[in-house]
């Protein structure tokens, strides 16, 4: 029982600090912040951790597998309602780490291994948009050129990246906040979606209206 003491006191850490760092930005908490905030001694913490990047990388860590678990999906959408749970999925995964893409060019300057990791995450989530692209397309709700699917999926991924940004930028004393996640969330999913409209076939796109006005009606 005892050697699983070390090992509980390490994700703790984790915790509390993925809550700090969501809450006020990584460039604004220190170690010596989360270890008052989990009530041991910076030493302990060390320990664990020697250094702040490396709670930084472990947390990307969990956010890579996580989303790399989520991305396997894309194959199976077929239809925009499919389309719709997929990428707001995505988006909730994002607001779980939300301090990566708060504070990604600020992280990315200062951590090597976090920029290198950061562009295989932007090129799975081109891959897996792409799949969608194709599955909509087999389910008759999509006809795009192959000449315009890829400058489309990268269009997505832009939005589906820094759609957290706008929204903070848009209202930043309120955007991420907790109880307006919700709605932010859906918008951004509606948005990257929406960028398909032109492309959607008629009774497609009336579906993905109708799913936009459920989801963001007051």
């Amino acid at each position: 029982m005892p050697a699983k003491k070390p090992r509980r006191t390490a994700e703790r850490i984790l915790e509390v600090t993925l809550d700090l760092f969501n809450r006020f930005g990584e460039p604004n908490v220190s170690t010596t912040v989360i270890s008052a905030e989990l009530g041991i001694s910076p030493g302990n913490l060390y320990y664990h951790y020697p250094a702040k990047d490396e709670l930084i990388n472990s947390l990307f860590d969990r956010y890579q597998k996580a989303l790399v678990e989520l991305l396997r999906a894309a194959d199976d959408v077929r239809h925009v309602e499919d389309a719709w749970l997929f990428f707001h999925m995505l988006f909730e995964l994002i607001w779980q780490y939300r301090f990566l893409y708060r504070d990604l060019n600020d992280l990315l300057s200062k951590n090597r291994r976090l920029e290198m990791q950061f562009q295989r995450v932007l090129a799975a989530k081109e891959q897996a948009v792409r799949s969608v692209l194709e599955g909509l397309a087999l389910g008759s709700a999509v006809r795009i050129d192959r000449r315009d699917a890829r400058p489309m999926a990268t269009a997505m991924v832009v939005v589906l990246t820094y759609w957290l940004s706008y929204e903070y930028v848009r209202d930043p004393r309120h955007a991420l906040e907790p109880g307006v996640a919700g709605t932010a969330l859906l918008r951004g999913a509606a948005h990257v979606l929406g960028l398909l409209s032109p492309y959607l076939e008629p009774e497609a796109r009336t579906h993905l209206h109708q799913l936009a006005q459920s989801y963001l009606s007051p």
